[in-house]
């Protein structure tokens, strides 16, 4: 009977989401509402214990400063500088604005953490250019959309960072499992336009001389001043963290402040603009840390009620082999990424699947990446992607309709990466097995609290 109520929660909660209710507030609504039906007055405890328990935990810290290194970096005009340095160096290559657009984006991504901010910013600054050079409006759409979700694969990925705590895992190793997929993405992007424009070149022709450098010292000079200091920062945050020299939450505060000191350098700094990348900060800190705390009261009622254990011992039961039982959770995650955003997924049903996943003795690190993979799919599968909405605010002039053709395009390298994720493991699992690191951080999102002495509920 509580399993049936457990799964009735979990049916009204992905059905007023859908509609469109809050994610955070709909979570702890029906939590305490369904959970208060079966464990009465005990609901309001095991929030307490679930809330402190996880706000406790000194890696979250790294939520907010990794978005505000994200923010600034965006604010100070990094990216724009990147992006007119590899322009320069490119301008003769045929589809070159293509391969500019997915540079720029992974090694925006690397020196952010952040996703969805990368795609206006890349519509803004190649859309007019491809435009005015006569490129394809369907691939440079694919082609911005595409690169501008690196962000929620590449280290130091929010998303990551959210993620290791859920999976039991440590982040840096799932950093070090991401790097490679998120590397070998951008480089099948690379190959897919730079093929099609070498035999097709009215795709993306070379760049007419007007747009082209005067001389090799005026490329090397915006070289300088584009990628070194973008090089230094991710060496600072990423490298520090796959080296075993910091934690996340440590390179996330050295990534703040080496970003605010480029941001002076660059002589990007005011006050409005700080204030104005403080308050993005806010906004979106906020929302991942609040629906971590709602969701991790969700799954805690969820986990009590039962429900949790009956769909693992159903799945279970059906028997299949590890390898489509692992596709058919890829798959189930892949669906829910078109009506839900990541933080939903990541905080409330991948813990419903990790204990499948768990008793297939599947690598968590290796399913990590998996689901970051798949996580980046969703926001290129129409008609609900995200990335394609972004775009067209920034791009009016390209129609809906041809976003998302371009968009699908992209999808099927992402659907290439997937298989190749799930017949090659060691794409995600070489480079952690190469790192020598801690012990794997405690999962802050468990959900199997247990009573003490006095029947209350705590982690």
């Amino acid at each position: 009977m509580e399993a049936l109520i457990g799964l009735a929660m979990l049916l009204v909660m992905m059905g007023a989401i859908f509609i469109g209710f809050p994610v955070a507030f709909t979570l702890l609504v029906l939590a305490f509402g369904f959970g208060a039906l079966v464990l009465g007055g005990r609901v309001f405890d095991l929030a307490f214990f679930q809330t402190t328990g996880l706000m406790r935990d000194e890696l979250l810290a790294a939520v907010p400063l990794f978005v505000f290194m994200g923010y600034l970096v965006q604010e100070a005009g990094l990216m724009e500088r990147l992006f007119l340095a590899l322009r320069l160096a490119l301008a003769p290559v045929r589809g070159s604005l293509f391969a500019v657009v997915i540079l720029t984006a992974t090694v925006f991504a690397m020196a952010t953490g952040i996703v969805g901010a990368a795609v206006p910013v890349l519509g803004l600054m190649a859309a007019p250019i491809m435009l005015r050079a006569g490129y394809s409006p369907r691939l440079a759409a694919g082609a911005i959309t595409a690169g501008g979700t690196l962000g929620i694969l590449i280290p130091p990925s929010v998303m990551l960072l959210v993620l290791g705590p859920v999976l039991g895992v440590s982040v840096v190793d799932l950093y070090a499992a991401a790097m490679l997929p998120g590397l070998l993405l951008a480089t099948l992007y690379l190959a897919y336009v730079l093929i099609r424009c070498h035999f097709d070149p009215t795709l993306g022709p070379p760049l007419p001389r007007a747009l082209r450098a005067s001389s090799g010292l005026t490329i090397a000079r915006e070289a300088l001043i584009g990628v070194i200091p973008l090089a230094v920062l991710v060496a600072a945050t990423l490298g520090s963290i796959l080296a075993g020299l910091a934690t996340p939450t440590e390179a996330a505060g050295i990534g703040a402040l080496g970003a605010l000191a480029l941001a002076i350098t660059h002589g990007r700094f005011d006050l409005a603009g700080l204030k104005n990348v403080l308050l993005r900060t806010l906004a979106t800190s906020s929302m991942v840390l609040f629906l971590a705390v709602a969701s991790n009261v969700f799954g805690a009622v969820f986990a009590r009620l039962g429900t949790a254990a009956w769909i693992t011992e159903w799945l279970l039961g059906l028997a299949l082999p590890p390898t489509l039982m692992l596709t058919l959770v890829v798959v189930l995650i892949f669906l829910l990424g078109w009506p839900f955003e990541w933080p939903a997924i990541v905080l409330v049903f991948v813990p419903i699947f990790y204990p499948v996943v768990a008793a297939l003795g599947i690598d968590m690190i290796w399913f990590g990446a998996l689901v970051a993979v798949t996580l980046q799919t969703a926001f290129l599968s129409p008609p609900v992607a995200m990335s394609g909405y972004y775009l067209k605010q920034v791009a009016p002039d390209w129609p809906l309709a041809t976003i998302f053709k371009g968009m699908m395009e992209f999808m099927a390298i992402q659907a290439l990466a997937i298989g190749l994720l799930l017949a090659f493991p060691a794409i995600a699992t070489w480079l952690p097995e190469r790192l020598n690191r801690p012990p794997p951080a405690l999962d802050i999102f468990d959900i199997e609290p247990y009573p003490d002495e006095q029947g209350l509920y705590q982690t």
